[in-house]
């Protein structure tokens, strides 16, 4: 005979205990009588019916696979969490400092694999303002990446970060815009955080999860196994998030129809100018570099890439522009790669990693002995500044070759 297990209350009912999920009750009183307060009663064994309770309940070999599913789960993210979070060996003092926390460097020699990281850090570069690069893997208290600690004030999004240094620190790369110039900055700005950027993270974490596995950076024990684990929950959380949104309702190739409408249009507003609003960099730009990008150096093979590279040609000239002018460290083995031909090996594609730097300054740069350098890698091979010229990239690129 089976018999179940239950708590006896004072009043006439019994909690069955031995269920599987659920805490059921075993009434004596009327339909219309409120369920009862448990303040107290005893523990009872009544015996089941031939069949009964044991059919309801998961066999046992059920609950063992859910226990250990559960458990291996947990392990993994424990894990994971390790492996991305760098440990602080001392308390970081941002006293009159910005420190940048960010994602860690991916393995292909580009800053970051998120589009706004990648905008806050060359913003930071564009208002020339010192900061420090901490890549601890830790999401702001509201849930964000990057974000910023000054003066022990945490700030996270990146709009409310550049309103929070323009406020403190008196820095505006807008102040040359007029009012509608800056209508039109903050419109651009809105496309492509609220609209390109899902496609382009679309193309990143679901159509090419594969590539970009490779590029994410984990070491350690199980270092491909973990990497495998955060790009698939990253896939899963890109897709809910983008049915969410809205544009993930669509099918694949209208998403990509929405992507080439609003890279043609940044492709139209930039036209012959060196920056989006005109010969000088402004706010926007950071936000346009840093998706464009991903499509640039994240996304090989892909749609986004071959448009960029491609038909939109003037895109790819000013992610180059931008590159090698807020970026001299960042570079190529080769950087023919950018226009290479499809014939090209796999194996020719190799990347230096990106130097990273603890303390970064743009215009504080000094050799061993102290002394100022007045030669800097923002010149190309004629000695031309790229600082205030266009990238002449045929020409640029036949150089390369002689080389």
């Amino acid at each position: 005979m089976l018999w179940g297990v239950g708590l006896a209350a004072p009043r006439s009912c019994v909690a069955d205990l031995s269920r599987n999920r659920s805490l059921s009750l075993g009434w004596c009183a009327g339909p219309e009588e409120p369920p009862p307060a448990f303040y107290g009663g005893e523990i009872v064994a009544f015996p089941l019916s031939a069949g009964g309770g044991s059919a309801a309940s998961p066999s046992w070999w059920k609950k063992t696979l859910y226990l250990t599913g559960g458990a291996l789960l947990a392990a993994a993210a424990y894990l994971l969490h390790e492996l991305l979070a760098i440990r602080k060996e001392e308390e970081l003092d941002s006293k009159d400092a910005i420190i940048l926390h960010q994602f860690s460097r991916p393995r292909n020699g580009v800053p970051s694999l998120s589009p706004f990281c990648l905008k806050m850090e060359t913003y930071l570069r564009m208002a020339d303002l010192p900061y420090q690069n901490y890549f601890d893997g830790k999401l702001s208290p509201q849930g964000k990446m990057p974000w910023i600690e000054y003066n022990h004030k945490k700030v996270s999004g990146t709009e409310f970060i550049i309103d929070f240094l323009e406020e403190k620190l008196g820095v505006n790369l807008n102040k040359h815009l007029g009012p509608h110039e800056r209508a039109v900055s903050r419109a651009v700005t809105k496309m492509v955080e609220e609209h390109l950027y899902w496609t382009l993270a679309y193309c990143q974490w679901v159509e090419n999860l594969h590539e970009t596995q490779k590029m994410v950076s984990l070491f350690g024990p199980f270092s491909d196994l973990l990497k495998w684990i955060f790009c698939h929950l990253t896939k899963g959380i890109v897709k809910r998030e983008m049915y969410g949104h809205g544009i993930g309702r669509f099918s694949e190739e209208e998403m990509y129809t929405l992507m080439e409408k609003d890279m043609r249009t940044l492709a139209g507003l930039l036209g012959d100018k060196k920056y989006i609003m005109g010969s000088t960099v402004s706010t926007v730009d950071a936000t346009v570099f840093g998706h464009l990008a991903q499509a640039m150096w994240t996304l090989p093979g892909t749609r986004p890439e071959r448009l960029i590279k491609g038909e939109l040609i003037n895109l790819a000239m000013y992610c180059e522009r931008i590159r090698r002018k807020f970026w001299p460290e960042w570079h190529h083995d080769d950087d023919n790669t950018l226009y290479e031909s499809e014939e090209s090996s796999e194996a020719s594609k190799t990347y230096s990693p990106l130097q990273d730097f603890s303390f970064y300054s743009r215009t504080e740069t000094f050799d061993e002995e102290g002394n100022s350098i007045s030669q800097t890698p923002d010149t190309d091979y004629t000695g031309h500044s790229l600082f205030d010229s266009d990238v002449d990239m045929d020409e640029y690129r036949d150089h390369e070759q002689c080389k």
